[in-house]
């Protein structure tokens, strides 16, 4: 497995060292995945393409800003806060999910691959309070929600001034087009969409720039937000 992934990663660009931390990261994941139930991505070149190029693609973006803080909303294994904290050591990742025992991967899954990642267990319309809300430079998620869910999850956990990435596929336009009133009541405003093929699939990068306050009702709970989406 590691010199399937490790081939293909140079091949994608990452540097050797962040290569080989990355392989030690997938070894570690395909080893756990069983005991804690991350993904049904395990063979190497899923775990190469889909798993960590995919999560490293905002780089050819020049995302994130150097230096920024950046929360990962709904991080399941660690992606991609990890690979994020691989490939950019100067920035400050913190994990969110809601299950404890994928948060005990993460930390885990970081001290193999030789990063610091914070990873905090809860629900992110929970967590979405002091201190932790309005206090990244950027939040991303490749969560699967729709982009209007997604938002009020992410948005409040940003900064004015700081940027909301979510990881979409071919579908991104008509989400966006969905999402239109929930980034303006939120506070953003979409800045860019970057695209760009993986593999087979291709991915939609959707850049939201929060321009005022998320004001203090959001996000709901959860199951208004499902059932109500703004």
């Amino acid at each position: 497995m590691r010199e399937t992934v490790k081939e293909i990663l140079l091949a994608g660009g990452v540097a050797a060292a962040q290569a080989e931390a990355l392989c030690d990261y997938a070894e570690f994941l395909v080893s756990e995945n069983e005991k804690y139930n991350l993904t049904a991505l395990t063979a190497p070149e899923d775990v190469a393409v889909k798993h960590f190029l995919d999560s490293l693609l905002p780089l050819k973006f020049g995302f994130p800003p150097h230096g920024a803080s950046v929360i990962d909303v709904g991080s399941g294994a660690g992606l991609p806060a990890i690979p994020l904290a691989v490939a950019r050591p100067d920035l400050e990742v913190t994990a969110l999910d809601a299950t404890e025992k994928k948060v005990a991967f993460i930390e885990r899954a970081a001290q193999v691959a030789g990063v610091s990642v914070t990873a905090i267990a809860a629900r992110a319309e929970e967590a979405a309070k002091p201190p932790l809300r309005g206090s990244f430079d950027c939040a991303v998620s490749r969560g699967v929600a729709a982009l209007n869910v997604l938002c009020e999850l992410c948005m409040p956990f940003v900064k004015v001034g700081g940027v909301f990435l979510a990881y979409k596929g071919r579908g991104a336009d008509a989400e966006l087009s969905e999402a239109k009133n929930a980034i303006a009541v939120l506070g953003g405003e979409v800045e860019r969409v970057e695209r760009a093929g993986l593999g087979e699939a291709e991915r939609a990068l959707v850049f939201i720039r929060k321009v005022k306050p998320t004001h203090d009702v959001y996000p709901r709970a959860f199951a208004k937000i499902n059932k109500k989406p703004l």
